[in-house]
């Protein structure tokens, strides 16, 4: 691609995190491109040796050749790349001289978009597109063209020398760490109670590590930070990750599958844990009531949910799962705790000074000596565990999209949390 350029950065979008069928990170990448020509270069990255530019803005657009020249070479790209023979990959790819509206990013961040709707955009918007299997990757790759940057973030991905794709990776835990101390824009970087380098992907891909943050020039030194096997190219992307983009405000009669929400209610059923080790506890607002969970993996967060109680006034952000209808918690903003009264001891007979005994479930109480009843025990206020604010699930459980508490609050926020992202830097 000599005669062309990047315009900005590339793009890493992820789309709804609840779609059944998606793959793993439910992603799509777009690259603006255009003409060579501007004077005007910024560094987004290293390929093979050589330092990858791209023009901060449209120089000049392509002409029909020079549009067929380049969808050749990303169906190529397409061809020898895509693992197709997976069942759970469906690739595509659009071209378009103009960006969909905005709003097709919205839905397919949201909620389930037929292919139907993004087949007609395509054609209307008179797009060069190609689809495999399903077709369903062209959702994704539409919805990628169609973001329009607002409180977006960035990741500088490092990718793996061929001949070690499919081994196990070789990143140093304690450089990892290094980051969060030298670099504070960056997030999601290692989880110091369960000791999860978050960098690194699980699966056997071509990437190395990918660190995200908010300021671009802090995560191009990062890389050189990280004490890792060789990196063979690196570059940095402009994403929607760790925005809540994903997230709508919903009353609990509002609440449908596959979608992800923000709801405030009062918790209407303690905590319970069930086998697993999940958490579960019961929301009610002014419509209705809805089940939500914190399960296994949420870790520490759980201590949280556990303390919750009967009248508490809570705001959740989650995904919802479809059987049973119910939110698996991302984040937690407690917004007020409720007086929690106890049983502290047997009254004490006003006659003789002496503790009564009791008569029974519900039967009150008796002084043995002078037989005085009361009908009730003294009380008194249960010390709550947790404080009013907000409270994540740990980073090793942490969804792509989910808004970190770091970029949400100032350090004077009350958090709830325990164990939170800062914990022994």
């Amino acid at each position: 691609m000599n005669n062309y350029e990047i315009i900005g950065y590339p793009r890493l979008i992820r789309l709804n995190p609840n779609i059944p069928w998606k793959t793993r990170g439910n992603g799509a990448l777009c690259l603006r491109v255009g003409k060579k020509g501007g004077t005007v270069k910024r560094k987004i990255g290293e390929i093979n040796g050589n330092d990858v530019f791209c023009s901060p803005a449209f120089t000049q657009e392509l002409d029909e050749n020079e549009w067929h020249h380049v969808y050749g070479i990303v169906k190529d790209i397409v061809k020898t790349q895509a693992h197709t023979e997976d069942d759970n990959t469906n690739p595509g790819f659009v071209m378009l001289p103009t960006p969909p509206d905005n709003n097709m990013y919205k839905k397919a961040v949201i909620r389930i978009v037929p292919l139907d709707e993004v087949l007609t955009t395509l054609h209307t918007l008179h797009a060069m597109f190609e689809g495999y299997k399903n077709q369903r990757g062209l959702i994704g790759a539409t919805a990628a063209v169609a973001w329009e940057p607002g409180d977006g973030t960035f990741e500088v991905i490092a990718y793996r020398s061929k001949e070690r794709w499919g081994t196990k990776r070789s990143v140093d835990p304690a450089s990892v760490k290094k980051i969060d101390a030298t670099f504070p824009s960056t997030f999601d970087n290692y989880d110091y109670r369960n000791h999860h380098n978050r960098i690194t992907p699980n699966s056997p891909c071509p990437i190395l590590f990918g660190i995200r943050g908010d300021n671009v020039e802090e995560l191009m030194a990062a890389v050189n930070v990280v004490q890792s096997e060789p990196v063979d190219s690196w570059l940095v992307f402009e994403s929607n990750q760790g925005t809540d983009d994903h997230l709508q405000r919903r009353q609990v009669t509002q609440i449908k599958p596959f979608e992800s929400v923000i709801t405030e209610g009062c918790i209407d059923e303690n905590p319970r844990t069930i086998q697993g080790g999940h958490v579960l506890f019961t929301l009610k607002d002014s419509t209705g009531t809805i089940p939500c969970a914190a399960y296994e993996p949420t870790k520490e967060f759980r201590t949280i949910i556990r303390a919750l109680r009967i009248g508490d006034t809570v705001e959740v952000y989650g995904g919802v799962r479809e059987q049973p209808l119910t939110v698996n918690l991302e984040k937690i903003n407690i917004k007020h705790l409720t007086t929690v009264l106890i049983k502290a001891e047997n009254p004490v007979c006003p006659m003789c000074g002496k503790h009564m005994k009791s008569r029974g479930t519900e039967q009150g109480y008796k002084c043995m000596i002078c037989k005085t009843t009361s009908d009730e025990p003294i009380i008194k206020e249960q010390p709550r565990t947790i404080t009013p604010g907000f409270s994540e699930v740990p980073v090793c459980a942490r969804r792509h999209l989910s808004k970190p508490l770091k970029r949400i609050i100032t350090p004077t926020t009350v958090i709830a949390a325990i164990g939170t992202e800062g914990t022994r830097r």
